[in-house]
């Protein structure tokens, strides 16, 4: 039995401010994304292979933060985190910390066909070049409004510090301020639920620091008996609430709603001071894409439905 296919994309939370920017090419990018993934939906493709696709659009689309465009580290480097699960076999892989994949997502879908869950750092590097994955330099990665970005923020808090030595000036950017995550879910013809999620992190972010995306439960999760969630926001707080596990939960455990699942998941992170959003598809093919920010850069497709995209409320 086939049902309609669904897939849902987001480009993080945190956005542009009304009016700060052309908002078009964040609404192209999203669209491009869509594209890929339905490209592989249509052709009767998992969903796994869509969310895959679809990340990989919004990695090499410079405006969003993974992959290149991916914003810098307090030592002005790149650090990159990634993540894939499987909702039919509940596998999943995910590295973190990587510095010279194109497109970490693509590495995420190979650990998961190894032995391994999540690989960080030295080891995911060494294990994507035994895999043939090609290092690309960092100038690949590189954009002038992300160093910008890091350069303004980093003089802002010196600055302040100066004045009254109350702020650290390593202290990561401002989650509203930010343009963060990207990620996928989908939902195939055969009734299988995926997602994927990458992403670049905080900038300004202290080396080595790791948020949500590549953990399973907090930043991604995907189970065909309830749903598929890719998390963007503030990592920390995510990890907390184990917000894509606790969406499933509630679902699995409660009967509720996808919609319900997602908002109730999401107040726990505004309870603790987080901010941020989800995407998420449930067997049914029903969407949720809730946030608790300035907006969130989304966008989904249904089989024989015209691709819809969204920035703010409206």
């Amino acid at each position: 039995m086939t049902v309609p296919y669904t897939l849902a994309v987001h480009g993080g939370a945190g956005t542009i401010a009304r009016g700060q920017a052309d908002a078009a090419p964040y609404h192209a990018g999203l669209r491009a994304a869509l594209a890929a993934g339905e490209a592989a939906l249509a052709q009767g493709g998992s969903a796994l292979d869509a969310v895959v696709a679809a990340v990989r659009a919004l990695e090499d689309e410079p405006l969003f933060n993974a992959g290149r465009g991916a914003v810098y580290t307090s030592a002005a480097q790149h650090e990159m985190d990634a993540a894939v699960m499987d909702g039919t076999t509940l596998a999943a892989g995910a590295v973190a910390g990587v510095r010279t994949l194109r497109n970490p997502v693509q590495l995420a879908r190979t650990v998961m066909d190894s032995r391994f869950v999540l690989l960080s750092g030295d080891g995911a590097e060494q294990f994507a070049r035994d895999h043939g994955f090609e290092a690309m330099p960092p100038g690949y990665f590189h954009t002038d409004h992300r160093l910008a970005q890091l350069h303004q923020l980093q003089n802002e808090a010196s600055g302040t510090m100066q004045m009254d030595h109350a702020p650290d000036p390593t202290a990561p950017l401002d989650e509203t301020r930010k343009f963060g995550t990207v990620g996928a879910v989908a939902l195939d013809s055969a009734g299988h639920l995926a997602s994927a999620v990458s992403t670049g992190g905080m900038t300004n972010k202290h080396p080595g620091r790791i948020g949500d995306s590549p953990l399973v439960g907090a930043g991604i999760y995907a189970n065909d008996q309830s749903c598929a969630v890719s998390a963007t926001g503030s990592g920390e707080y995510f990890i907390r609430a184990c917000v894509a596990h606790d969406i499933h939960a509630r679902m699995a455990y409660a009967g509720a709603t996808l919609e319900a699942a997602s908002q109730a998941a999401l107040a726990e992170v505004g309870r603790l001071g987080g901010e941020g959003g989800v995407i998420a598809v449930d067997r049914q093919g029903n969407i949720a894409l809730p946030y608790i920010s300035a907006g969130m850069y989304r966008g989904w497709v249904r089989a024989g439905e015209v691709a819809q995209t969204r920035i703010f409320e409206d």
